[in-house]
């Protein structure tokens, strides 16, 4: 059996650094042993739920701009499972999820950077799945909800964003946390641990500089959907906690 994971994948350059954050993720792929890894990238938006559906090995997607030619070169090659689409298909539609899949869309940086450095040898067949940052958080809960249980077959489900996202007013170079963004994250890790959903639906009133620290939801709903993917019988965890540059937040959560 294996929990479900909310995983910040911040900046690109985690695919090719060595720091506290890469050696939790190389920690947590060898503690954490899928047979197969579904997640949800925040750099896939999509209006209708897009599930990738292939056997053979994705492109790397390189969906950035302005980082050193090395990090141009990295490769994750895994491949898919037509099989787990399916069974995953079929879950959202007995829900009254519509649903599409696609074939041909390799793996965006919300996925690689993460799964290179916690299963380097790629040899995991990885499902990835669209998010739509215009549903309610409820809404995006509910969505978790259809995968719960397959932590128990050792599917490991991962919603891939951050927490504190605000590129804006990122703070380059910045080794401390800016207070308020401090201040959301304790916000929210007490709201999850102590399973108050119905303030966590409405976090972007309730939670203290919610429009500051998601300024547009995308890197957010993948958090909601891997707490409702988890076991509600568990009590969710931090995994990780540090920042970089001042307001992105690399908050982890085992749900």
């Amino acid at each position: 059996m294996v929990p479900s994971l909310f995983l910040a994948h911040g900046s690109p350059m985690l695919a090719i650094e060595t720091n506290e954050y890469t050696h939790f993720l190389a920690n947590l792929g060898q503690r954490i042993k899928p047979k197969a890894i579904v997640i949800f990238t925040a750099h896939w938006e999509t209006e209708v739920l897009t599930i990738s559906s292939r056997d053979d090995v994705y492109e790397t997607i390189y969906d950035f701009y302005g980082f050193p030619d090395e990090l141009y070169t990295v490769k994750y090659p895994a491949k898919g499972s037509t099989q787990i689409a399916s069974i995953l298909e079929e879950r959202f539609e007995n829900q009254g999820i519509n649903v599409k899949k696609d074939s041909v869309r390799g793996l965006d940086h919300g996925s690689w950077t993460l799964l290179s450095r916690m299963y380097p040898e790629a040899d995991i067949p990885v499902i990835q799945i669209s998010v739509n940052p215009y549903l309610s958080a409820n809404e995006q809960f509910k969505m978790g909800q259809s995968l719960q249980g397959l932590g128990k077959e050792d599917i490991l489900v991962i919603g891939s964003g951050v927490t504190v996202h605000n590129l804006r007013i990122i703070k380059w170079g910045q080794t401390t946390p800016e207070p308020w963004a401090v201040e959301f994250d304790d916000w929210l890790i007490d709201k999850i641990q102590n399973r108050d959903l119905d303030s966590i639906f409405q976090y972007e009133k309730l939670a203290p500089h919610a429009r500051m620290a998601v300024p547009r939801p995308e890197h957010f709903v993948p958090l909601l959907i891997a707490m409702g993917s988890g076991d509600s019988q568990t009590k969710a965890k931090v995994i990780h906690r540090s920042y970089e540059a001042g307001t992105l937040s690399y908050l982890c959560f085992e749900l």
